[in-house]
């Protein structure tokens, strides 16, 4: 059984690749740098999770299993930041959204789950 503290820390990684999978390949152009976080629609949000092949190629490399493209490596990059905390500057639109990533992460990617969880809660 996973404790409550790992699940919090997994939150905070959580929100990272929430952040993160949605920047689409065609959104993540470095000319196109902010400081400021676009928000994520719904629409987007089902798209990444719905790419099978997409989210397992980000997942593989968060689990050091396969070289990461740039999505990846910004994944892996914020991951140490973002399991220090909570994530304050959330809104409840995006919190929303991390609930929703997590549940479907755990219902269709059980086994990359419990790596994630041992490996960034461990």
């Amino acid at each position: 059984m996973v404790s409550s503290r790992s699940i919090c820390r997994f939150v905070g990684f959580s929100i990272c690749l929430l952040v993160v999978l949605v920047q689409l390949p065609s959104n993540a152009r470095a000319d196109a740098v902010t400081t400021t976080r676009t928000q994520v629609s719904d629409e987007a949000l089902e798209k990444a999770l719905n790419d099978k092949r997409y989210l397992m190629r980000q997942l593989k490399c968060a689990l050091g299993e396969v070289a990461c493209d740039p999505v990846g490596k910004r994944l892996k990059s914020l991951a140490p930041f973002v399991l220090r905390g909570t994530c304050p500057q959330c809104t409840p639109s995006e919190m929303t959204q991390i609930k929703k990533t997590l549940a479907h992460l755990q219902r269709n990617f059980p086994a990359e789950w419990n790596k994630l969880v041992q490996t960034y809660a461990g």
